[in-house]
């Protein structure tokens, strides 16, 4: 978990001094809010590596998230993820079907300069829900008050659409303890 904060790190400072060498194709003109979109969807694929139990897992599943820009800089986001897959041989009971749900809502900071690159970095709180195909037991199906806080780049194609990475930590709490779970999402961004 700490190499994946730590490259995400290097991977938004590298892209800033990238950006500050000015806007592509556009010389040095400054840019206003007004010139930039105001809402942001992306649509995406997700790997979460899941540990509820002491035992990781991962799911693999579709990501969508919606950013209203209120200014150049700050936005309100709106995220979904679904993950599906199974918990392996090692657990117990091993081999279950797993699937999970996670909405959640926070604030997005985005370098926004009219470059390729646009680091930007972000906070949800929401539900984590999930669903195994035990039917009794621990598992079962359960919800939880969930966190997620991350960041990533948006490498613009043209000034509508972008290619996503993003990295996030993602903190529950299920059976009264503390679980920590990693997410990666790729996907295409389509600006309006």
């Amino acid at each position: 978990m700490r190499h994946a904060l730590v490259l995400v790190g290097v991977v938004l400072f590298l892209s800033i001094s990238a950006a500050a060498q000015g806007p592509a194709g556009t010389g040095s003109a400054p840019v206003s809010a007004a010139d930039l979109s105001h809402w942001q969807l992306g649509l995406g694929y997700q790997y979460n590596r899941i540990n509820l139990t002491g035992t990781p897992f991962n799911t693999n599943g579709l990501n969508i998230s919606i950013v209203r820009f209120l200014d150049r800089w700050f936005g309100l986001e709106a995220q979904v993820g679904a993950g599906f897959g199974n918990t392996g041989a090692t657990t117990s009971p091993a081999n279950l079907t797993a699937k999970s749900v996670f909405v959640g809502g926070g604030p997005r900071l985005a370098f926004r300069n009219r470059s390729r690159f646009e680091p930007w970095a972000h906070g949800a709180v929401g539900m984590e829900h999930f669903r195994f195909n035990q039917t009794a037991g621990v598992l079962g199906s359960n919800t939880a008050l969930a966190g997620l806080a991350g960041g990533g780049i948006d490498f613009y194609l043209n000034p509508h659409t972008a290619f996503r990475l993003e990295a996030d930590w993602i903190g529950t709490r299920f059976f009264s303890l503390n679980q920590r779970h990693f997410q990666a999402v790729t996907g295409i961004v389509f600006n309006f």
